[in-house]
């Protein structure tokens, strides 16, 4: 159910932003405010700052900002509604939820049930493992041989599945549980057309999945039989409404914090690769549990890093797999390396010969950029052959070019160029060859290929095909988003102010710009949609301060409250108290500021306008009187162009 707004503004009013960070790190009062070594990347010097009066968060050197709601679903990785509840428990508050519709009671009720189930499994299997004949003997030293220490499988939750066809079933259905739930979550399976059910997981070790919030989702599980015929070595559960293979990580709940501490990922391949190095104090570490890796994925890691390194087999499938996932992995803007183990080891096996201290000088003195990688893998076997020289400098561009960042691209394109002993000229060339294919697959037969691809992108390949105008589109583009964000600024920070207490009163700031505005539509969909918000503030006779979008649910509105309300300084009492120095605030310009903004936003959009009548008129080709039509309409551009930099007090060229 959803929680009512009065309930949500009750833990709001107790959660204290640095209370709540305090949880985390250590906080220093300075002034007014609190300051940390920020918890979301690695610093000695703190630059995170906590406003307890605003209620807000925000770093300045990796730009992280919230409330105290914001700051646990970040830190802990929850939801929203999920964040709510964590810190209701805290503060002692009873939830009071809204009503739902039907279809919401049974889904909501559903995805419950479901994970109740599968907590009950757990530890159905957790029972099995350490009570049952069957896992004492069995399984017990299975794990043992493994080198798991009792400690170990508690923090992952191990367990053992009996051999028994229906055990889990029958005990879970004299527990209350329904078939039908049982079957949804994936525990068991209809084996004949009967339909008489049987457990999934028999006579395996048992390895629960976590969610990145610590509740169980799915289990994978391994066989024991030796001589088991036509049976998966490894079985995992169904996809389910709560267990999404291709978004899911083994690990993430155990190594997210010391992921975030560390501010590196390690990624493998399987479960006992993650519990062996978690044993040994290598904390940091995920798995992908044997799928090709997805961009779901990779996207869970970067919530918590931008550092992956990639940790596989010493075969050659490990190998070609580590390379696949390098590419996704360079595509979504993370930072990897790669490291390879001798041949017939894993990271399990290597960190249990080894130990800690070996296991991380390896992976510090083997890890290589993927450039650095395939250049040793394969250079070897090319040898002076110029095809498979040119076939090993193609798979290292294409590689390249999945870096989003340019001058990430240009710094690997200048290594490849010295491996390689290449002109950079001829890589760069290969390089915007592969950007050029990629426009057109997008793009399409006849479509707009500009729109397809990010402006970066776009900006790049114009470069390469023509000089940029003096007053190119990009850079009106950036000036309609500095007016249409300064107008917004005014909105969020003044809104509920009178414009003119003297002149006007009674009339807000949010009202003259919404009278000014109308008809207006802003470019920029953040600014569009936080303008859209306040006008139907507006229409409710309703004028928020700047509280309102410092706590917004919406992250990107919430986010740019934060920043646009936190400074790093602030002006000293001592100006106006010692040195008699008076600054005029903006609170008391805010007539001047407003004006100005209006003017300033129709003059960009007019410009706009102005520009593309220029292009169209360089580039015409028609009769005289659509020509005609052009130059009627450049005059009055240019007119109003004129007029509102003579009110500006602006120079316009002729």
């Amino acid at each position: 159910m959803r929680i009512d707004p009065e309930t949500v503004e009750r833990i709001k009013q107790a959660a204290a932003v640095a209370d709540v960070v305090g949880d985390y790190v250590t906080v220093k009062k300075k002034g007014a405010n609190y300051w940390a070594c920020c918890p979301f990347h690695g610093e000695k010097t703190p630059s995170f700052s906590i406003s307890p009066s605003k209620g807000i968060y925000k770093c300045f050197g990796c730009g992280k900002a919230g409330d105290s709601v914001r700051f646990i679903m970040d830190i802990e990785g929850l939801g929203y509604g999920e964040a709510l509840r964590h810190l209701a428990k805290k503060y002692g508050i009873d939830i009071q939820e809204e009503e739902l519709t039907d279809d919401q009671i049974v889904r909501q009720n559903e995805r419950e049930s479901l994970l109740i189930i599968l907590e009950y499994a757990k530890e159905f299997f957790k029972k099995q493992l350490v009570e049952s004949e069957e896992g004492k003997s069995i399984a017990i030293p299975y794990f043992k041989e493994r080198g798991f220490s009792d400690t170990t499988l508690q923090t992952f939750d191990l367990g053992y599945s009996p051999e028994s066809w229906d055990i889990f079933y029958k005990t879970a259905i004299k527990q209350g549980f329904s078939q039908e739930i049982i079957e949804k979550a994936g525990l068991v399976t209809q084996k004949n057309e009967e339909g008489k059910v049987y457990d999934r997981f028999r006579n395996r070790v048992i390895f629960p999945i976590h969610s990145v919030a610590g509740k169980v989702i799915a289990f994978g599980a391994r066989i024991l039989k030796s001589d088991a015929k036509n049976q998966a070595k490894y079985l995992n559960s169904p996809e389910t409404e709560v267990y999404h293979k291709s978004a899911t990580l083994y690990g993430i709940s155990q190594a997210k914090n010391e992921i975030r501490a560390k501010d590196i990922c390690y990624l493998v391949e399987g479960y006992t690769d993650v519990i062996s190095l978690h044993q040994a104090g290598i904390k940091n570490v995920v798995a992908s549990s044997g799928t090709s890796l997805t961009v779901e994925q990779i996207r869970l890691i970067g919530r918590f890093t931008q550092h992956v390194t990639v940790l596989y087999d010493g075969d050659s499938a490990g190998i070609k797999a580590a390379l696949r996932g390098m590419d996704l992995i360079l595509e979504e803007g993370l930072q990897v390396n790669l490291v390879v183990f001798p041949e017939g080891q894993d990271p399990d096996s290597f960190v249990r010969k080894v130990g800690y201290e070996v296991f991380l000088e390896y992976i510090k003195s083997e890890s290589k950029d993927i450039i650095s990688f395939q250049a040793n893998l394969f250079l070897k076997e090319a040898g002076d052959d110029p095809f498979k020289r040119a076939e090993l400098i193609k798979e290292m561009v294409q590689s390249i070019s999945k870096i989003p960042d340019a001058i990430q691209r240009s710094l690997f394109v200048q290594k490849t160029a010295s491996l390689m002993r290449l002109d950079e000229d001829v890589l760069i060339a290969e390089l915007n060859k592969i950007h050029l294919k990629n426009l057109k697959q997008r793009g399409g037969a006849g479509a707009n290929v500009s729109e397809s691809i990010s402006n970066q992108t776009w900006q790049e390949i114009q470069e390469i095909i023509e000089p940029t105008g003096q007053m190119s589109t990009e850079t009106q583009t950036n000036l309609a988003y500095y007016q249409e964000s300064e107008c917004i600024r005014l909105l969020v920070s003044f809104g509920h102010l009178e414009i003119s207490p003297s002149k006007a009163p009674g009339v807000r700031l949010m009202q003259y710009l919404i009278e000014e505005l109308e008809g207006t539509h802003f470019q920029t969909p953040l600014f569009e949609e936080i303008l859209e918000i306040c006008k139907a503030e507006f229409n409710q006779h309703r004028f928020p301060a700047p509280e309102f979008y410092l706590h917004h649910q919406n992250e990107d509105i919430q986010k740019f409250a934060i920043d646009i309300s936190a400074g790093k300084h602030s002006l000293s009492d001592v100006w106006k108290d010692k040195h008699d120095i008076r600054v005029k605030l903006e609170d008391e310009m805010l007539e001047d500021l407003a004006f100005k903004n209006v003017l300033r936003l129709r003059k960009v959009y007019n410009d706009q306008h102005l520009h593309e009548t220029l292009e169209k008129m360089e580039s015409f080709q028609g009769d005289a009187e659509a020509m005609n039509a052009l130059l009627l309409d450049f005059i009055h551009y240019k007119e109003i162009q004129k007029n509102i930099s003579q009110e500006l007090g602006t120079v316009i060229e002729k």
